[in-house]
């Protein structure tokens, strides 16, 4: 399959036109030198008077990129594991919200109760405060909330904790799980999604796992999506959804969300966007 683009370009004196074709094949793109290369070779030199009228603004998509909001349809119910309450929020509160307007049904849970996360406080101070937070923003989002027993930053990976992970996800019985990218400088973020990948496995991949983005750069690394939701209309639910957790430095995360979801927007084109790698069954 061939798509082309033609751009004009005009001189403003004389109106000529001259047409330039641009072939962008879905499997074999044309090297972005020898595009600009024959493109100069087009425009004649006599003139100074020329001006480029067409920008050749080119977004290549390959032909693995999922259509965004496709690849959601059919599932029933889904599960967001995150380390921390605000996790499941800031790394796809968007999708999450879309989920719900296509009538299926959406689970927020919380690995730890963010007992380390409120400097001055208790655990179990933190805990109360950060759990009464992440069930006002689940009411804003219109989802359940679960809450694990793991503490933040002292989480376990164990034969217990393991049968934990797995028990909740066999209670729930969802047909999708979206939870950590496991390269990420955060343990409990790592260790979240370490369990989650080896319940996916104990349970015989009976569930589609996708990974989601936190913070990227900062916290989650080498995050290489291929699966995109075009989340424009939901953007400020999201964002009221995350500014509930009035504990944290909201503005910076939304500082450094918005600027992750302008570029994951751009990806699907759309002003805002969420990006997912969704894990690949491979037999023993």
């Amino acid at each position: 399959m061939q798509i082309y683009f033609t751009f004009l370009l005009f001189n403003i004196n004389s109106n000529e036109t001259f047409g330039l074709i641009i072939c962008i094949f879905v499997k074999k793109i044309v090297p972005l030198h020898q595009t600009i290369a024959k493109t100069i070779s087009y425009i004649p030199m006599k003139t100074t008077k020329f001006i480029l009228v067409s920008l050749c603004l080119l977004v290549l998509i390959s032909s693995s990129v999922q259509a965004a909001e496709r690849w959601l349809e059919g599932y029933k119910k889904v599960l967001v594991i995150g380390a921390h309450p605000d996790d499941p929020e800031t790394m796809c509160g968007g999708t999450m919200i879309k989920l719900r307007e296509m009538g299926v049904e959406v689970v927020s849970v919380y690995f730890t109760g963010g007992e380390a996360g409120i400097l001055g406080k208790s655990h179990e101070e933190s805990r109360t405060i950060r759990t009464a937070e992440a069930k006002k923003a689940c009411e804003v989002m219109g989802v359940r909330a679960v809450f694990m027993t793991q503490i933040d930053g002292n989480t376990e990976v164990n034969k217990a904790r393991y049968a934990e992970m797995k028990a909740l996800i066999e209670a729930e019985k969802p047909d999708m799980v979206i939870t950590h990218w496991p390269i990420d400088s955060h343990r409990d973020h790592r260790i979240c999604s370490i369990l989650v990948y080896d319940a996916w496995r104990q349970t015989g991949y009976n569930f589609d796992l996708y990974y989601g983005e936190v913070m990227t750069g900062m916290q989650t690394q080498t995050f290489a999506p291929n699966h995109w939701v075009n989340i424009t209309k939901q953007h400020d639910q999201k964002v009221k959804a995350y500014y509930c957790h009035e504990s944290q430095d909201m503005p910076l995360v939304q500082e450094w969300h918005d600027a992750m979801e302008i570029l994951r927007g751009m990806e699907c084109h759309g002003k805002y966007g969420e990006a997912f790698v969704k894990q690949q069954w491979t037999e023993e």
